[in-house]
């Protein structure tokens, strides 16, 4: 299991998230992503991205104010 805290990309964390499951993660292995929320389109756009890469989406939760975390297993 790893942890990629993506906040500092703002709202263009979806490109480092695809890199990250394509070509980091193997199969079977559970990745937790942090990113800002922004106004929630984010949210969307990472639980469609997980299912475009044909992962599975296991969590999907407001961190705190400003962040949300998604745990994935490619």
């Amino acid at each position: 299991m790893k942890r990629y805290d993506l906040r500092h990309l703002k709202e263009n964390f979806a490109g480092r998230m695809s890199e990250i499951i394509k070509n980091e993660a193997v199969n079977g292995e559970v990745l937790i992503f942090l990113f800002e929320i922004g106004d929630f389109t984010s949210v969307q756009q990472s639980a469609d991205l997980v299912k475009e890469l044909g992962c599975e989406l296991m969590n999907s939760l407001k961190f705190n104010e400003a962040d949300w975390t998604i745990v994935v297993k490619k």
